[in-house]
């Protein structure tokens, strides 16, 4: 588990698509602060379906990032 302090943008040297999973999340509030947390789960092949992979935890600042991040890529306004 991690809480994501800032995005660094980086260069790829290949590119492939992964298989795909699904993730949840949640909205809490700890310490008069907003954050929103984000969990993976493994591919239905794994040895433990359904097992949590990953979690990453946003605050605002690090969310409002990837807002950006994500408007850029997906070219919304």
């Amino acid at each position: 588990m991690a809480l994501v302090r800032r995005f660094e943008r980086s260069q790829m040297e290949r590119n492939s698509v992964h298989d795909a999973i699904d993730a949840k999340y949640a909205i809490f509030e700890k310490d008069g602060r907003s954050f929103v947390q984000i969990d993976s789960f493994g591919r239905d092949s794994r040895e433990i379906p359904g097992k949590k992979s990953q979690t990453l935890q946003l605050s605002r600042e690090s969310g409002l990032q990837l807002i950006k991040i994500l408007k850029e890529a997906f070219h919304v306004d």
